[in-house]
C-alpha cells in the first residue's frame, strides 16, 4: 500500500494537472492515538488508554471469562501486550481470557485503524481486533455498528476475516471476506492488520494488501450506512463461541495474542 505521504503528492498531482492548484491541499494522515506496549513484563496495560471488559458470553456463547488479571492481559517486558486464554476454572467457566477496549476514553470516526498482531493457534480461539460504534450502550447493536477489522479461527491459521455489521447485515449476513496465505499460518509471526475509512466507504488491508473494499453504496436494500460517528477499539481472545465452536484435546493452553502496536490516524480531508 502507498504511504499517506505517497498519497498525498498522487493527489497533488492530480490536481495540478486538472488546473486546480489555488484548491486547499489535502491534510494527511495524522496520528490520533498510539500504544507500543513499552514497560516492564507483567504489567497491565496503560489504564489511560485501556479498559477490561469483565465477564462472560457476551452473545456469542464465548466460553471464556474475560478477566482483568495480569495473568490474561499484561505487558510481555520486550515491547508487546499478551492477552492469553487459559484453560483454569474461573467463576463457574473452564477458561480465562481478557477484552480489552477503549470505550470511554478513545473513539474516532473515520481514518486509519492499525495493529501488528501474532495470532495464537489451535481448534476453539477466536482472537479478533475491531471496533464497535461509541453509541452502543444508547441504541444497542447492531444499530451502532460493527467493523471487525481482523477475526481469525484458531484451526484455520492461514486465513483471516474482515467483517461489516449493522442494522439488515447482521451476525450471519455480515459483510465479509477472508483471505488465505498458501503457507504457513498467522500464528508463525506478526503481521499487520488495517482498515482505511472514509465517509463512502471501508478497506480491508493485511500487510499492506487490500483484500475487500465496502461502499456504502452496496448495502442491502433498505439498509443504513451506520459508519459515519466515532467507533473504539476492542482486541481480545475468545475461548470458543458459536463462529468457532469449542476447544477439543488438540487445543493446547495457554495460548496468545501478542500485540506488538496499535495506531490510529485521522481522516485524509
Amino acid at each position: 500500500m502507498r504511504t499517506a505521504a505517497a498519497l498525498l503528492t498522487a493527489l497533488l498531482a492530480l490536481g495540478a494537472a486538472g488546473g486546480c492548484a489555488d484548491e486547499a491541499a489535502p491534510v494527511p494522515y495524522g496520528l490520533t492515538f498510539e500504544d507500543d506496549f513499552e514497560g516492564p513484563g507483567g504489567q497491565l496495560p496503560d489504564p489511560a488508554k485501556w479498559r477490561f471488559d469483565v465477564g462472560t458470553g457476551w452473545g456469542n456463547a464465548q466460553l471464556e471469562y474475560d478477566t482483568d488479571r495480569a495473568e490474561n492481559a499484561s505487558l510481555d517486558g520486550e515491547g508487546r501486550l499478551a492477552i492469553t486464554a487459559r484453560a483454569q476454572e474461573w467463576e463457574g467457566r473452564a477458561y480465562t481470557s481478557a477484552r480489552l477496549k477503549t470505550e470511554g476514553l478513545f473513539a474516532q470516526a473515520r481514518g486509519r485503524f492499525e495493529a501488528r498482531l501474532q495470532m495464537p493457534s489451535g481448534r476453539g480461539l477466536w482472537p479478533a481486533f475491531w471496533l464497535l460504534g461509541a453509541d452502543v450502550r444508547e441504541v444497542g447493536w447492531p444499530a451502532c455498528g460493527e467493523i471487525d477489522i481482523m477475526e481469525y479461527r484458531g484451526q484455520e491459521p492461514r486465513t483471516i476475516h474482515g467483517s461489516l455489521h449493522g442494522p439488515g447485515y447482521a451476525g450471519g449476513a455480515a459483510l465479509t471476506a477472508a483471505h488465505s496465505i498458501s503457507q504457513g499460518g498467522y500464528d508463525l509471526g506478526f503481521h499487520t492488520y488495517a482498515i482505511e475509512w472514509t465517509e463512502r466507504s471501508i478497506t480491508w488491508f493485511v500487510d499492506g494488501f487490500a483484500y475487500q473494499a465496502v461502499d456504502r453504496s452496496a448495502l442491502p436494500a433498505g439498509a443504513d450506512w451506520v459508519f459515519d460517528h466515532p467507533f473504539f477499539i476492542l482486541l481480545n481472545v475468545a475461548v470458543g463461541g458459536n463462529w468457532v465452536g469449542p476447544p477439543d484435546g488438540t487445543t493446547v493452553f495457554p495460548q496468545t495474542m501478542l500485540v506488538d502496536w496499535v495506531r490510529v490516524h485521522g481522516e485524509l480531508r
